[in-house]
């Protein structure tokens, strides 16, 4: 049996779960409305390849599967689906880092039309995204995705907090420390939207 993407548009996050429990079937409705922020997302914080962003999030999807059972439901979906993806992002890295196999693209060519999907593609637009992604791109792991999480995911200090498993105060602080982190970078070396 497959489902219809209207069915799927008009269950809500749980009645998808429950019925995914019931019915696998249903956990289409779940990867087909996440796969794109979820890709999206690995892709800004790896800077990896389009070939290798889904087939981590084809294993993220397989964890997903296996766990749905132990989902938390006072946790929002998104939060928890994000923390199974960043975890398999910085394991991945980890692997290909440790394997001689770092496979990451450089910030030009198609990457930063992947990283940046706007429905808006005009020119101004793009230049501030490959600023800021220049930017974000010298900061190190740890101060890259509170950020990408904070401004380009617009996620709230909650579901940061539950993303990356640390207090929402230490989410403050690294926001903060990042944001200056970020502004110096672009006073220290001058960084401008056209180079």
């Amino acid at each position: 049996m497959q489902i219809k993407k209207d069915i799927c548009k008009s269950l809500s996050d749980e009645v998808i779960i429950q019925k995914s429990l019931e019915n696998i079937d249903y956990f289409a409705c779940l990867y087909n409305r996440y796969e794109p922020k979820l890709l999206r997302y690995i892709k800004r914080i790896s800077l990896v390849s389009d070939e290798d962003a889904s087939d981590i999030l084809q294993d993220a999807f397989i964890k997903m599967w296996r766990n749905l059972n132990n989902y938390d439901s006072s946790l929002k979906l998104s939060s928890w689906l994000y923390r199974i993806v960043h975890n398999e992002t910085i394991s991945s890295n980890r692997k290909r880092k440790s394997f001689g196999k770092n496979n990451e693209v450089n910030i030009d060519d198609i990457v930063l039309g992947n990283i940046y999907e706007s429905p808006d593609n005009e020119a101004e637009t793009e230049m501030k995204y490959l600023f800021t992604h220049k930017v974000l791109n010298k900061l190190s792991l740890k101060y890259r995705e509170i950020l990408i999480l904070k401004f380009l995911e617009m996620m709230s200090y909650e579901e940061i907090s539950d993303v990356l498993k640390i207090p929402e105060g230490t989410v403050a602080t690294r926001i903060n420390r990042a944001k200056k982190m970020f502004k110096t970078i672009v006073e220290k070396e001058k960084i401008s939207i056209i180079e």
